[in-house]
């Protein structure tokens, strides 16, 4: 990002699955995650979820509670569980909404209070996934991780969150659609790619439709958890574990 610019986080990127708990608990296990925090409001749109700190971002698992719920529609389309979500943390979040507004790209949920603002962007306009640009208030507290992180920087576990692939079916022209919404220009020697601030969003052609969304989710872990680099699946999605240098 130019100097100057507004901050650009990737915050919390998102699993669904058929069947909660033993994704949960192959998750916690495998990254040495603390207790997660299962937030109520989901059951808005037919929901039970749990949210893992790890350092100061997240991962979250869905999965339906009733039928009917775009989170089923998923499992269905995609044959299981898979990559879901992805959320930004955007300082420039009106903004964000603007550019995304003059794209054409629907908002399909929207949610403004003192610490916290959301918008979930149509996966139909914005592809690979539902996106959801958000603003942090004070900048890195996180609502959506629980108690500990609401109006204010909790502690997760030991870790990071390095970056995400998004399988799609024209790589180079989401990367631009994502990077328009969130202010953030691929670079030119790497047109599939938005550079944010620690984190990478990288986009690949996907095999076929069924194949399309979130496809890995690259994590630091510390060298006891992970002594070597390691390609893992979970849920649906690779996970690209590096030791911690």
């Amino acid at each position: 990002m130019e100097e100057g610019s507004s901050q650009v986080r990737l915050r919390q990127a998102v699993l669904v699955a058929a069947e909660l708990e033993p994704v949960a608990e192959e998750l916690r296990h495998t990254l040495g995650l603390g207790e997660p925090f299962r937030d109520p409001g989901v059951g808005l749109f037919g929901l039970q979820n749990v949210v893992f700190a790890l350092g100061d971002c997240f991962l979250e698992i869905v999965s339906p509670t009733q039928a009917d719920t775009a989170a089923g529609r998923y499992l269905a389309r995609h044959g299981g569980d898979g990559g879901y979500m992805v959320i930004f943390d955007v300082e420039d979040l009106e903004g964000a909404r603007t550019r995304a507004s003059d794209l054409g790209v629907r908002v399909v949920w929207q949610l403004d209070l003192p610490d916290i603002s959301g918008t979930h962007l149509h996966p139909a306009d914005m592809h690979g996934a539902i996106v959801s640009i958000d603003r942090s208030q004070p900048y890195g507290s996180w609502r959506w991780g629980g108690p500990d992180w609401t109006e204010r920087i909790g502690r997760g576990a030991p870790g990071r969150l390095l970056g995400i692939t998004v399988a799609v079916s024209e790589p180079a022209q989401v990367a631009t659609r994502w990077g328009e919404v969130l202010g953030v220009a691929p670079g030119d020697e790497t047109p599939t790619q938005l550079c944010l601030d620690g984190a990478t969003v990288d986009f690949t052609a996907a095999a076929d439709e069924r194949s399309q969304g979130l496809s890995e989710i690259a994590l630091e872990l510390p060298g006891e958890l992970c002594p070597e680099p390691e390609l893992r699946e979970l849920g649906g999605v690779r996970l690209r574990l590096l030791p911690a240098a």
